[in-house]
């Protein structure tokens, strides 16, 4: 396995005569826990759709695992911003399973192994309770979970998890984001967590790649998080403020022109 998960080399993708993503570079080591940053319209999920392969870049390259991106072809599993509709009737463990190849004809087939597998994502997540109960009944913390036993199927090198954290609680955020970490620990896997909040994800993760106007910075926290990085990225005043131990991005002054700024963490 390479020592590089993700390597994006002068990534540009225009769309509509627009930049999406303006020139940027990054590596991504195998087994690291990065937490992506940003506020709405950075990037981060066309970021997440060219490592997939789903977009056709302007300029520049990607390679996951030293290989050149191929569409449906990387070890990759996805937790999506946007989830798929179910019907409220299917159990836990058919609304994992409908993410498993085997349907045929409109009815769904699986042999010894496929069910081996939805059974072992569902365990990974600890979700075992939740396999026999409709997906109607259950919570928003409950679906995620099983959302993200979706993204495990076929046993992912890199997972790419776009707001896994959004709708929850505070408390269910970080239990959440532990999971996920020790998850990850114990089997290696390389994590990109798309998140508006930092702070559940404190002390749990390697690098910050931190998303503005279409361009990047990957770094550790204390180097990323700072006003002066993050106002270059910007382009525009921008002050990191620490509170005990949590953070927050702010516009100095409350300049107009950064409304699309990112605020990272919660007001009291």
């Amino acid at each position: 396995m390479s020592s590089s998960a993700v390597q994006v080399a002068g990534v540009t993708l225009l769309r509509q005569k627009k930049t999406v993503l303006d020139n940027i570079s990054f590596t991504i080591p195998t087994g690291s826990f990065v937490a992506v940053l940003g506020g709405n319209g950075a990037g981060k999920t066309t970021l997440f759709r060219t490592l997939l392969g789903l977009e056709k870049l302007s300029a520049g390259q990607i390679w996951i695992e030293g290989q050149p991106v191929q569409k449906g072809r990387m070890p990759i599993g996805y937790m999506p911003q946007v989830r798929a509709m179910v019907a409220a009737q299917l159990s836990g463990w058919s609304t994992v399973a409908a993410a498993q190849q085997g349907w045929k004809w409109g009815l769904p087939f699986y042999g010894k192994q496929a069910r081996a597998d939805i059974d072992a994502a569902l365990a990974a997540v600890d979700a075992q309770d939740l396999a026999r109960r409709p997906v109607g009944s259950l919570s928003g913390g409950e679906r995620q979970r099983l959302m993200l036993a979706q993204a495990l199927l076929d046993n992912p090198h890199i997972l790419l998890l776009d707001e896994p954290l959004a709708s929850l609680d505070p408390v269910r955020m970080r239990e959440t984001a532990e999971r996920i970490h020790t998850l990850a620990r114990d089997r290696n896997i390389t994590v990109l967590m798309s998140t508006h909040d930092i702070n559940p994800l404190m002390g749990l993760m390697d690098h910050v790649l931190y998303m503005a106007h279409g361009k990047a910075v990957l770094g550790r926290v204390e180097d990323v998080m700072t006003t002066q990085t993050l106002s270059a990225l910007y382009g525009a005043p921008v002050e990191v403020i620490k509170a005990g131990n949590r953070l927050f991005v702010v516009a100095e002054g409350g300049g107009a022109s950064l409304q699309s700024c990112m605020c990272v963490g919660h007001s009291a």
